[in-house]
Parts: structure tokens; sequence; C-alpha cells
């Protein structure tokens, strides 16, 4: 029988849980060292699990973003809060991102009372340390550290990287002994056409998240290899008003356009190749009850 601390390597889940806008994915990109997660100031912008995937000395860590935790109001908000505490029950550590500047908010309550369910150990991450002065870190830090039984707390700032490190090298040691589950150079587990329209939803929302509503999605329709190389990609983004169609188009064609031109450029570079993209605009109403919207989001259709 091999005894498993004999493994040279190690390997382990660690699930980023919070509340909306606390800068879960800032932080699981800067774990990744790689752009996995889109971030808009849109709450809510994660809709399903992101895993990203990074090497520190001898352990591969393997980061999910997930959803932010709040109070569920309609279907789609009950699908991403039912898959970010999901993503605990089979993570090694489950890590508690709390922005520092704002302490705990409604939201953050919610989460700390819930923490006693999950069985995986729990680290605290202060989140935006920049933003707040020493003395109110620390009452923050022993406040949160009364409320759960954390195994480390780390204060950190996603934006700048500053302590991101120090968690890394810290998650390494603990997570479990054992083989890697990735090869070395992967840093996602998301497959290109899901990214792809990631990346599309984020310059939609960065370009009109005053004026368009959160219902809206994007889906990638069309992943054609070129023989000169270069890909060609059909998307559809999906609202639920005609109205919304036409502020996504803009007059002229000229929001849509600017919207795939920053689209093609980050999608290109993601995948290291030249980019063809094409954006269609469509409403269909009620999106938001459609089982095939939540599976094309990798979501779990929830039940009334």
């Amino acid at each position: 029988m091999v005894d498993e601390t004999e493994h040279a390597t190690r390997c382990g889940f660690v699930a980023l849980i919070g509340a909306p806008n606390v800068g879960k994915s800032t932080l699981a990109n800067a774990l990744v060292g790689s752009k996995v997660s889109i971030i808009t100031p849109k709450a809510q912008t994660t809709r399903a699990l992101v895993r990203g995937i990074a090497l520190e000395a001898a352990a591969q860590l393997i980061f999910v973003d997930t959803p932010g935790i709040f109070t569920p109001r309609r279907r789609l908000d009950r699908a991403m809060v039912g898959t970010a505490w999901g993503s605990t029950q089979d993570a090694d550590v489950v890590a508690l991102v709390i922005d520092a500047r704002r302490g705990v908010a409604p939201d953050d309550d919610v989460i700390l009372r819930e923490l006693s369910e999950i069985h995986a150990p729990k680290v605290l991450v202060l989140n935006k340390i920049d933003l707040v002065e020493k003395p109110e870190l620390l009452t923050l830090t022993q406040a949160l550290n009364e409320r759960a039984d954390f195994v480390a707390t780390f204060m950190v700032c996603a934006l700048s990287g500053d302590g991101i490190g120090d968690l890394k090298r810290w998650l390494a040691a603990y997570v479990p002994p054992g083989p890697w589950l990735y090869p070395e150079d992967q840093v996602s587990v998301a497959p290109l056409r899901q990214f792809a329209a990631e990346l599309t939803r984020e310059k939609l929302y960065l370009r009109l998240h005053q004026e368009l509503p959160y219902q809206s999605t994007v889906e990638t329709d069309v992943w054609k290899e070129l023989k000169d190389g270069s890909v060609r990609i059909e998307q559809t983004i999906y609202v639920e008003r005609e109205s919304q169609r036409k502020i996504v188009l803009g007059a002229g064609g000229q929001v849509i356009k600017a919207i795939g031109a920053a689209a093609r450029a980050d999608i290109a570079a993601a995948i290291e190749q030249p980019v063809h993209l094409f954006l269609f605009v469509k409403v269909r109403e009620g999106w938001g009850d459609d089982p095939e919207r939540y599976r094309e989001m990798s979501l779990e259709f929830p039940k009334e």
C-alpha cells in the first residue's frame, strides 16, 4: 500500500465564494496569472463556475470562481446562488472573499451564517486592503474570525497582486498530496466557445452596463477553423425586448461594432489566432425561463 504522503506533487480545488462585487473574479485572475474570468462593474457578472489552474511549487491549484451569493429573486438568481454553494461540496479548501473596504454587508451576513454547514477547511480572504487603514483591517479580521472557523486569514489586493503570493504558497502546502489533474500549460477548464461568449458579454456590459438590464446573454453559434489559420466565430446576443436590441445595436450599428472590435481583440489574444467575429442581436422574451439557455451557461435549470 502506497502512503499518500510519498507523492511528490499536490493537487486541490479551491472554491472562491462571497457576495457580489467583492472581487472574486479579479482574485481568480490574479491567482492564475491569466484572464480566466470576466470582470465588469455589474453585480453578478459571473454566472457559472469558472475554473482556472495555477501551479505553485509542486502543487496544482484549481481555483473555482463562483457567482456572487445574495438573496435570489428570479430563476436565474436561484440557479447562480445554487451553483455557488454547490461548488463547496467537492472543494478541498473554501475561501470566503470579503471586501475589506465595505466590511460585513447583509449578503456577507447570510454567507457567514451558512458557513457552518460547509465541511471543507475554510480560509478568510480580505480583499481591497489598499483602501482600508490597518487598525480597521485588524478589527474586521477579529470580528470575522469570531463568527466562523477559519484555518487561516489572508489580506490581499487582487488588483495590484499584493498578498497573492502568500496565499498561493499557503494553499500549495495545504492541498492534499496527489497527481496533477491537468496538463502543466493549461490555465482554464472552460471550453473555448463558452469562454469566447463570456469575453463578448464582458465587453457588452462594460459598454452598456448602465443602459442594459441584467437579463442578457451571449452564445457562440459557430466556431470554424479556416485554412489560413484564422477562426470564424458567430455569436448571438440575446435580449428580452426590442428596445434593448436597439440599445445594443446603437445608432448606425456603432455600438455593436465597438463591442465586436473589443471582443475580437480579446478572443484573438486568448486563443492566439486571428479572429473574424460576427455578432447578431436577437430578442427572446423570457429567455430567463428557457432551460436551453441555462444549459448553454452550464447552469442547472431550477424548478419553481
